[in-house]
């Protein structure tokens, strides 16, 4: 495959894999498995290194999971970005899966010694960390790539070129919701009690978490931004010390309203990301738990379901992120795969020195984490001071 050819994206471009470290993710960890598992489908690394726990027997283990040979298991992070820079077989490439707090010190360290780092959303837990991480990757140069895996379904990436080519005309509502039912117990037995410390995972546990995947999608899917937003905040499942639902009301960059219903503590909800974009000529959507299906409605004219696959409709820029014929289900797996792809197309052409091509990739970098995070401190902001209207701040 060349930096030209985009017909298959499962070919690394350099003619072999990259190699690619771990921080964090190891057993237990529901994140790191994602990571994992894209990482290895995307075929553009091999795991060979990592830093998988903070407890040196968990990190031992987990290394003896994935394969990693004992020698290049670490306790530390530190010592990982050291030693893995001065082995002429180092990683080219980090993936961060810790709490949030921990991330801009993680990557900062791995962008000073040179390594490439694809880190978790949220970019970090608060908002000066994340301009301190952006100062750091513009300074080093190194690149680093967010993980929103949403945008990086095929559908998604149709609806995506629907709207930019017009189809819809101009947009004039949306409507975002993230819902999911695993935390409306007191004390919910999630594995990461972190979630609900405010020192760790930030200002607003339920913006941090699902929030930014629901921003991110919208702006990722419309090209538009938020201007200002009103949030109201809720514990509407048992006791716990963050809310678990939001309402929040958008205004989005060209004036057009927006409604955002984030809640992890509704019964019978799974993982129901789902957003509906109605413009002046006609209707986007799409349903994360139906992930090969897009719903197109021109006015006055046949609705049209998109299908994953190729042909009939299917235009460029989706079909790319194609892999099996329609009937073979591909869904959140292959999602993160086409993510780590493109993240490992952006790492290979920095490290041989080759131009990618402007638009090749819509992997999220340093701004769209830093939107993110603007995002949350915006909907903190506007809770706190009783649901007023907040504007977005332009952190870019």
């Amino acid at each position: 495959m060349s930096f030209n050819d985009r017909s298959n994206l499962r070919l690394p471009p350099l003619g072999r894999r990259l190699r690619l470290g771990f921080v964090g993710g190891g057993r237990g960890g529901l994140v790191g498995s994602w990571h994992f598992a894209g990482a290895r489908l995307s075929n553009h690394f091999d795991v060979v290194a990592g830093a998988l726990s903070s407890r040196p027997e968990n990190a031992a283990l987990s290394a003896a999971d994935w394969v990693i040979a004992p020698e290049r298991s670490y306790s530390d992070y530190h010592e990982m970005a050291r030693t893995e820079a001065t082995r002429p077989d180092g990683i080219e490439a980090v993936s961060i899966c810790t709490p949030n707090d921990s991330h801009a010190r993680i990557a900062i360290a791995f962008l000073d010694a040179g390594i490439d780092v694809i880190l978790d959303k949220p970019m970090t837990s608060t908002i000066a960390d994340a301009e301190a991480l952006v100062a750091a990757q513009k300074r080093t140069g190194v690149s680093l790539s967010m993980t929103y895996p949403f945008s990086h379904h095929a559908m998604v990436r149709q609806g995506r070129a629907l709207i930019e080519e017009g189809r819809i005309g101009k947009v004039r509502q949306v409507h975002v919701e993230y819902l999911q039912d695993w935390n409306i117990a007191a004390q919910p037995d999630d594995g990461a009690p972190w979630r609900q410390d405010p020192a760790r995972v930030g200002r607003s546990s339920i913006v941090g978490d699902i929030g930014t995947h629901a921003y991110h999608l919208l702006h990722s899917l419309t090209g538009l931004d938020v201007s200002e937003l009103r949030a109201d905040m809720f514990v509407c499942g048992g006791a716990k010390p963050q809310p678990d639902t939001a309402h929040i009301g958008l205004r989005l960059s060209n004036g057009a309203p927006g409604l955002m219903h984030l809640s992890n503590a509704v019964a019978g909800h799974y993982c129901a990301l789902r957003i509906r974009v109605w413009g002046d000529r006609g209707t986007v959507e799409w349903d994360q738990e139906y992930p090969e299906e897009l719903r197109f409605v021109p006015l006055e004219a046949e609705e049209r379901i998109f299908r994953r696959g190729a042909g009939q409709g299917i235009v460029p820029a989706a079909a790319a992120l194609t892999h099996l014929p329609r009937g073979h289900g591909e869904a959140l797996t292959d999602a993160w795969a086409n993510l780590y792809a493109e993240a490992g197309l952006i790492i290979a052409s920095r490290r041989s020195g080759r131009d990618l091509g402007a638009g090749e990739t819509v992997v999220s970098g340093v701004d769209d984490g830093l939107r993110g995070m603007g995002f949350v401190e915006a909907c903190a902001d506007s809770a706190e001071a009783g649901g007023i209207w907040t504007a977005m701040a332009d952190r870019n």
